[in-house]
């Protein structure tokens, strides 16, 4: 069992930066790939980053591709979401899971735990 809880969300002006964090409890945490998610009001939740479990692998949506950066502290159970250059578009409620997939995967199918989710908003 695997708990995953975000912070770090809030408001932030276009062009902006806000530095995400997911703090899991449990022992096994370094076995799990990673995951963010978002969801838009009345869209439907998309992949955003993944990690290994490692950390030697990362993989991005192409919307987020050179402006966002996922990492993990497996000593501190917690992978965070660095994102820079923040548009508009990128408002959303932002989500964290986890996978026991050897690899990271972009469906939300192979996700077992989530989070509860962190408001990010970014005006214009």
């Amino acid at each position: 069992q695997v708990q995953l809880v975000e912070s770090g969300g809030g408001l932030v002006q276009a062009g902006g930066s806000l530095r995400l964090s997911c703090a899991a409890s449990g022992r096994t945490f370094s076995s799990y790939a990673m995951g963010w998610f978002r969801q838009a009001p009345g869209k439907e939740r998309e992949f955003v980053a993944g990690i290994r479990w490692s950390g030697g692998r990362t993989y991005y949506a192409d919307s987020v591709k050179g402006r966002f950066t996922i990492s993990r502290d497996n000593a501190k159970n917690t992978v965070y979401l660095q994102m820079n250059s923040l548009k508009p578009e990128d408002t959303a409620a932002y989500y964290c899971a986890a996978s026991r997939n050897l690899v990271v995967d972009t469906t939300q199918g192979a996700y077992i735990y989530w989070g509860q989710g962190t408001q990010v908003t970014v005006s214009s």
